[in-house]
């Protein structure tokens, strides 16, 4: 009997068929709705890999439900959405996407810190309106990029990748991490930074930090109150890194000037969040890595993980 595989979303056909080749392949129905949870459980009791994505929790019960489970694929550099510890338990390897997006989310997150700097969606939108009616001196004014001092929480890949292209309009660029990048300190003249100093001192704070416990609420309250009241805050890494009620106070408040986010803590974020009732927020919907060449690169790392496992290989971009 041939391997099962059980495949969340639908995919494209051309990255599906190196695994319909091989195994036995199972594919929820919708691109767009997350498998209902009693059809995950059932289909990942027959499974011998399960390939998912963010939105989908990969817990202890899933882990418990499945009997003949082997490697867990996620769509993503994130995992957050997967237990390890109980997948390590299980004997179950976890994979994910790394390096192939780095590019792409990094190209994402500068123009989201375009679009929220200059007003680009409210000032697109007020002229689709008809409202643009003549020249104004002051009228969708925003706050130059070029020459300001950019703050990266989180220098991993992508984070490197923003930096550089901040390097691209004359950027100041201070970066937080567990650990300094000595080496791109020396090549490219990037300024480790304490958290509150980093807070205190820049224009632009990016945060691209993964979620962890240790990270998860770290731009609250008292972090927002450091930053400066022309300062814009731009997330693309994960919703519950900021704390979502106090950048709502800070923004309504005009403590900072604007934030950008693609990410959200609960997603799909509710239509009536008071984050989307403020003018100073730019919103996009978890598109960091929305790119046609990087998404099957993506899809193309996890189905050869999953070749890889269930022919007795080790993957790359293993987790545990």
């Amino acid at each position: 009997m041939k391997p099962v595989v059980f495949i969340t979303r639908k995919l494209p056909e051309e990255v599906v068929l190196p695994l319909q080749e091989k195994f036995t392949v199972r594919m929820w129905k919708s691109e767009s709705e997350s498998v209902p949870r009693d059809i995950l459980l059932k289909e990942v009791a027959e499974a011998d890999a399960l390939w998912s994505v963010i939105a989908d929790r990969i817990d202890k019960e899933v882990f418990e439900a499945a009997k003949n489970l082997k490697v867990v694929s996620n769509l993503a550099v994130g995992f957050n959405n997967i237990d390890t510890e109980a997948a390590q338990s299980k004997g179950v390897i976890v994979t994910n996407t790394p390096g192939v997006l780095t590019n792409t989310t990094a190209d994402l997150t500068f123009a989201l810190l375009l679009a929220t700097a200059r007003k680009l969606i409210e000032a697109e939108s007020e002229l689709r309106k008809g409202n643009w009616k003549s020249w104004t001196p002051m009228d969708y004014t925003g706050m130059d990029v070029g020459g300001a001092t950019i703050g990266i929480i989180g220098m991993g890949r992508i984070g490197e990748a923003v930096a550089r292209r901040a390097m691209g309009f004359d950027m100041k660029v201070l970066y937080h991490n567990r650990s300094r990048k000595i080496e791109a300190e020396k090549a490219y003249g990037f300024e480790y930074a304490e958290l509150d100093d980093l807070l205190i001192q820049s224009d632009f704070v990016v945060i691209l930090a993964p979620f962890t416990p240790e990270t998860k609420g770290l731009i609250g309250q008292c972090e927002l109150a450091l930053m400066k009241k022309t300062s814009v805050l731009i997330n693309v890494a994960r919703g519950g890194i900021v704390d979502e009620e106090a950048l709502y106070d800070a923004l309504k408040n005009n403590q900072i000037w604007a934030a950008g986010l693609d990410v959200f803590e609960v997603e799909p974020v509710d239509p009536n969040h008071p984050l989307l009732t403020l003018p100073n927020v730019t919103v996009l919907p978890h598109i960091g890595s929305a790119s046609i060449r990087t998404r099957i690169g993506m899809m193309n790392l996890n189905a050869n993980a999953i070749i890889d496992v269930l022919e007795g290989r080790e993957p790359e971009n293993r987790l545990v």
